[in-house]
This record gives C-alpha cells, sequence and structure tokens, in this order.
C-alpha cells in the first residue's frame, strides 16, 4: 500500500533537535513501523531550508519529501494556516496521476488535515486525520489568555472531522471533545501512539550522576508554560531531599536566551530551591532513554496533553509516574499500579505523591514491573502501525466517509469555510 503521511508542521528529520517534540517522534516511528510491514510511505514536510535536499530516504520503505510553500524558511505552527492551501496544491500536483498517488493520505495536525483535503479535493483520495490536540481541549484546560481562543482553529478542526474519511484519536478523553464538536463516533477509531520498546528498556545506561543525598525528580517536555513546569518548581519546595531535572528545550547553549528557561530559573530561586533545579535542555534522541533510566520518578503536569508520549517512555524504562490526570495520560497511567494520578493544578496532592512515592522503595518497585508490562503489551508501534493498516485499508476499499454532523446546514458552513482557506 502506498500511504502519504502529510506532517507539514513536525518533520522527522529535525527529531531530537530543538523545538522537537512528541508529533516529530510520533510521525518518525510511525513511518518507520509501517515500513516495516512493508508499506510504501512517503513523508510530507514543509520546506524549511532552501538548500536542503528535495528528497531524504528515511527508513526502508520511507522516504521524507519537502514540500514549497511559502516562504522556505522555519515559520511558526501559529502562522501557517495561510500556507496549507499551497501546500495542498502542491501535493496534488505531485499526485495528479494515480500511479503517482497515494492509497490513503493519513494528516497529523488540523493544519496538515486541511492540506490534505485540499490535496484530494479534485482526484479524490482516502484522507484520515490525527489531530495531536484540539482547540476544544486547549480551551477548557489552558488559561484564557494562553489557550486556542477565538479564532478560524475550532470551526477548520471541525470542518476536518466532517469531511475525513476517518478520525483517529489516541484516547477517550479526545473522542468525547470530538463528540463534543459534532464529529459522530462512527467515524473515529482509537488508536493511542507507541514506544520504541527497543530503545526504552530498563536495561542500559543512565545518563548522568544524581547529586549524593538526593533523589531525582525528571521532567521532560517542550519548554512551554503548559507543561506545568512552574508547578513542579512549586512541588519541590514540599519534596526535600530531591532534585528536579527537566529535559526539552533549546539546546543548552542556548538556555541562557530562552524566556521560560529563565523564568522557571528565576521561580524557583524564589522558592529557594534553585540549587535543587536543573534545565538540561535538548539531549539526542539516542540519550533520553539514558535520562528516563536515571530518575526515582518521572513526573508530568501539564495542563493539558491529548495524549502524553514521555510517561509511555518512562514506564517502558521502568520509571514510575506521578501525573496530572489529564486527557490521555489518564488513561496510559493506571492510578497505583503503573504510577500515582492527581487531580490536575493540586499541587499539594502531586507533591504528597511525590515524598510518598520517593519514600516507597518497594511500591516504585512494584510500579516499574507493571509499567514495562503494561507499555509492551498495548504500546508498541507494531500494534499502533498493525491498527492503522487496518483502518487505512478499510477506507481505501470503498467505506463511506462518516457524517459530518447532524444538521446539514452545519456541513455547508463547514464547507464554505474550507473554501476559504483553500
Amino acid at each position: 500500500m502506498r500511504i502519504a503521511l502529510v506532517s507539514a508542521q513536525a518533520n522527522p528529520l529535525m527529531l531530537g533537535g530543538p523545538g522537537a517534540g512528541g508529533r516529530h517522534t510520533h510521525v518518525a516511528a510511525l513511518s518507520e513501523a509501517l515500513g516495516r510491514l512493508g508499506h510504501e510511505v512517503v513523508v510530507y514536510v514543509r520546506r524549511e531550508d532552501p538548500d536542503a535536499p528535495a528528497e531524504v530516504a528515511f527508513a526502508p520503505g520511507v522516504t521524507v519529501e519537502r514540500v514549497a510553500a511559502g516562504p522556505e524558511r522555519v515559520v511558526p505552527a501559529g502562522e501557517q494556516l495561510p500556507l496549507m492551501g499551497d501546500f495542498g496544491r502542491a501535493l496534488a500536483a505531485r499526485w495528479e496521476t494515480d500511479a503517482a498517488g497515494p492509497d490513503v493520505v493519513h494528516a497529523h495536525y488540523w493544519l496538515s488535515g486541511l492540506a490534505a483535503l485540499t490535496a484530494t479535493a479534485e482526484i479524490r483520495r482516502p484522507v484520515v486525520v490525527t489531530y495531536h490536540g484540539l482547540a476544544a481541549g486547549e480551551r477548557r484546560h489552558l488559561p484564557v489568555d494562553r489557550n486556542a481562543g477565538p479564532g478560524p482553529r475550532a470551526g477548520l478542526e471541525r470542518t476536518l472531522g466532517s469531511l475525513a474519511d476517518r478520525v483517529v484519536a489516541q484516547s477517550e478523553d479526545e473522542v468525547a471533545d470530538l463528540g463534543r464538536m459534532g464529529v459522530r463516533r462512527a467515524g473515529t477509531v482509537i488508536v493511542p501512539s507507541g514506544v520504541d520498546v527497543e530503545r526504552f528498556t530498563p536495561g542500559g545506561p543512565a545518563a548522568d550522576h544524581r547529586r549524593p543525598g538526593l533523589r531525582r525528580i525528571l521532567s521532560v517536555g517542550s519548554l512551554e508554560e503548559r507543561k506545568g513546569f512552574a508547578d513542579l518548581i512549586e512541588v519541590l519546595r514540599r519534596v526535600p531531599g530531591a532534585e528536579l531535572v527537566i529535559v526539552g528545550g533549546p539546546d543548552q547553549a542556548g538556555l541562557d536566551r530562552d524566556p521560560e528557561a529563565r523564568r522557571l530559573q528565576q521561580l524557583a530561586d524564589r522558592h529557594g530551591v534553585g540549587d535543587r533545579l536543573r534545565i538540561v535542555g535538548a539531549v539526542p534522541q539516542d540519550e533520553i532513554a539514558g535520562w528516563y533510566r536515571s530518575a526515582d520518578v518521572l513526573a508530568c503536569a501539564p495542563w493539558y496533553e491529548p495524549f502524553g508520549l514521555t510517561p509511555l517512555e518512562a514506564m517502558a524504562c521502568g520509571v514510575p509516574v506521578v501525573a496530572y490526570a489529564v486527557g490521555g495520560i489518564a488513561e496510559s497511567v493506571i492510578d497505583n499500579v503503573t504510577g500515582v494520578l492527581v487531580s490536575p493544578r493540586d499541587t499539594v496532592a502531586l507533591a504528597g505523591a511525590l515524598r510518598a512515592l520517593l519514600g516507597d522503595e518497594v511500591r516504585r518497585m512494584s510500579f516499574a514491573s507493571a509499567a514495562i508490562d503494561r507499555v509492551r503489551s498495548r504500546y508498541t508501534w507494531e500494534r499502533t502501525a498493525a491498527e492503522l493498516e487496518r483502518v487505512y485499508r478499510a477506507v481505501s476499499g470503498g467505506e463511506p466517509a462518516p457524517a459530518a454532523a447532524d444538521a446539514t446546514d452545519e456541513a455547508d458552513e463547514d464547507e464554505e469555510a474550507l473554501s476559504e482557506v483553500s
């Protein structure tokens, strides 16, 4: 099967670099897993460097192609909506004959989904979309001045869910949000993200050395306020005998110039825990497992997280998780089995859970064993790719696309909204 992964905003070739996050990991690992199943996979990304090669062999059966759409430089995702029409038309030109086109198009992120709909408007090909986060979810969980806010995104996400042949959700929480948007459950399938269980293992070297006498709390993610690192710094005041290590953000050399890194360090200094906070910055992809292994516990305190890959990576390494019960994390982490879940933004409960777990080695060992078993039984990339393969075969075999919403006039409005973007 010929599979097009449209990922204008997350280039798998940038995996492990500054700014790369869970979506980069997802697209890269999924493409590799599909290639191992014998499919012909092309990942389409937006060209950001005029000197970069147009095509790169990424893995067996997988090619990454750069598509010219807008300025050939880095453009923040929040500014890319006007570029997606050109991106989609460029894809359509590449796929203008059946021999050149894919059997199925799988878009990652709502912007890429709009490009995929544009690309398949004239010559029909089935479109599958994974949102990797919804405006509706952000509005429910983030402060008003930091969420998706007013604007076209929410309406266009509804349009996308209405017109795509399948929507791939990553958790029941996301399915609920999609339902509130008007996307029918019959057109949605849950396929969680996966973990590279060959790389993320309990055995292997640990990165760095802990400071003598201190337990290590690790947190991993991009340096964004919504990731909740400030909550963890507040918690650190209530967890004596522990250090907090944050992996993510720009590389080490750029941390001094990063506003969020400076804010977090200043906050830690004000709370009197500056000497127990360490911000590592971005690390190479092949070193991240070692950082998980160096920790006693992984702490996840995002305000909103549609899926949450880092808890699963930590669990695969035998590290228990203490986290806010938000989004997909509330489903992947089993409370009091593979870790501890507490109510979102409850820093007192979070501190108590961390203190209790750090002080109970037997409980940590029990959680670690259960965590490894859960990841290997449910969250491997092989399983994810196999489940998506069934989705691809279903939509390319002539199954009708799910209806957009119960009201015909809403569907008409969605079509009009998409035409304005294209």
